[in-house]
C-alpha cells in the first residue's frame, strides 16, 4: 500500500514549502516512488508456493485502492492539447526559458502523447520565473499572440525546439515559419496583450505554493520536476485502473 496519503515527487529543484504550505523537504523524506510503489504491489500479489489460491491473492491485491491526495487546481480557460473526453489531464505549471522544462517536453511529454493519444489531455499554465529567466514571460505572452491565430501549440512546440535564442526576432521567425499574420502578430506582441494574464497565472501558482518548474498535477495528483516518462506512466496506469482514491 501506498506509503502515507500524497503522491508527489521531487528532483532538489529547491526548497521551501509545497502545496499550502506542505514542507516539500518533510515531502521528500516521507514519500515514495510510484515505482517502487508498483514493485510492492506486485511483491504483495505474489503468493508464495504451496499457498491455495494464487488467483484468488491476485485479485485482490489488484482490486486493492491506493490512497493518494488530489488537489482542486484551476485550469482557467488556458490552452489544452488532446481530446476534452480523455480520462487524464495533466495540468503543467512551466516556463519557455527553464531547462528542466523543455527536457520535459523534449523527453517526455512527446513520449506521452505518442503513447496516449486519446487518454491524456495537457493543460499548460505559464509560470515564468522573472527572477532569473527575463525572457520567459515575453515568450508566453508570444505564444497567446499565435494563439489569436489558433497556432498556439505549433509556436509552443517552437519555443521548446531551441532553435533560436528567445526574444522578438525568434518570435517573429516562428511566426514567419507558421504563416501566421506576422503583422497581427506583431501588433500583440508590441502591446504585450497578455502580460496580465501570464501574470495571472504566476500569481495563481504562487498562491497555492508552487515555487519550481516544471510542476504538474495528473487529476490533481502532485508532481515536481522533469520526472521521467516512466513515473507519469506508472501515475497514469494506476489512475486508468481505477486503483488510486478519488
Amino acid at each position: 500500500m501506498l506509503a502515507g496519503t500524497v503522491l508527489i515527487f521531487a528532483i532538489g529543484l529547491g526548497t521551501g514549502y509545497f502545496l499550502w504550505g506542505y514542507p516539500l523537504n518533510e515531502a521528500r523524506s516521507e514519500l515514495v516512488s510510484v515505482k517502487a510503489e508498483l514493485d510492492q504491489i506486485r511483491a504483495e500479489a505474489q503468493t508464495s508456493e504451496g499457498e491455495a489460491s494464487q488467483a484468488a491473492a491476485n485479485t485482490a491485491a489488484d482490486a486493492e485502492i491506493q490512497q493518494v491526495t488530489r488537489y482542486p487546481v484551476d485550469e482557467d480557460d488556458n490552452p489544452s492539447y488532446g481530446p476534452a473526453t480523455a480520462p487524464i489531464t495533466i495540468i503543467e505549471f512551466s516556463d519557455y526559458e527553464c531547462p528542466y522544462c523543455q527536457r520535459w517536453h523534449d523527453q517526455v511529454w512527446l513520449k506521452l502523447k505518442e503513447t496516449y493519444p486519446d487518454q491524456v489531455r495537457l493543460v499548460y499554465r505559464d509560470f515564468p520565473l522573472y527572477s532569473i529567466h527575463p525572457n520567459a514571460g515575453p515568450a508566453a505572452n508570444a505564444a497567446n499572440c499565435a494563439n489569436e491565430q489558433d497556432q498556439y501549440w505549433e509556436f509552443h512546440e517552437l519555443l521548446f525546439s531551441g532553435g533560436e535564442e528567445l526574444g522578438t526576432e525568434a518570435y517573429m521567425k516562428y511566426a514567419g515559419d507558421l504563416g501566421l499574420d506576422t503583422a497581427a502578430f506583431k501588433q500583440c506582441l508590441d502591446e504585450n496583450r497578455y502580460e496580465a494574464e501570464v501574470t495571472a497565472d504566476y500569481e495563481y501558482a504562487l498562491s497555492i505554493g508552487i515555487q519550481s518548474t516544471p510542476t504538474f498535477f495528473i487529476n490533481g495528483i502532485a508532481l515536481i520536476g522533469a520526472q521521467p516518462f516512466e513515473v507519469f506512466q506508472e501515475v497514469i496506469e494506476l489512475e486508468l485502473a481505477g486503483k488510486l482514491s478519488q
